[in-house]
């Protein structure tokens, strides 16, 4: 089987991208974490300021423990 790389993004599968954060060592997650970290605090600086955020409807499920 030939591997290659592809740019579809019909391919980018759940599955698919579960495999590959799986197949990274913790040392490559932890690096990942601080590099988002890194990029959404350049976006916006006083995001850890921000409290009391509301989900947007439909955009993201909310869990909570009842």
């Amino acid at each position: 089987m030939k591997k290659t790389v592809s740019h579809d993004r019909e391919e980018e599968t759940i599955k698919s991208k579960t495999q590959w954060f799986q197949s990274l060592s913790r040392k490559e997650r932890a690096e990942l974490l601080w590099q988002f970290t890194d990029m959404i605090l350049s976006a916006n600086p006083n995001f850890v300021e921000q409290k009391d955020a509301q989900p947007i409807e439909g955009r993201v499920l909310v869990l909570s423990k009842e």
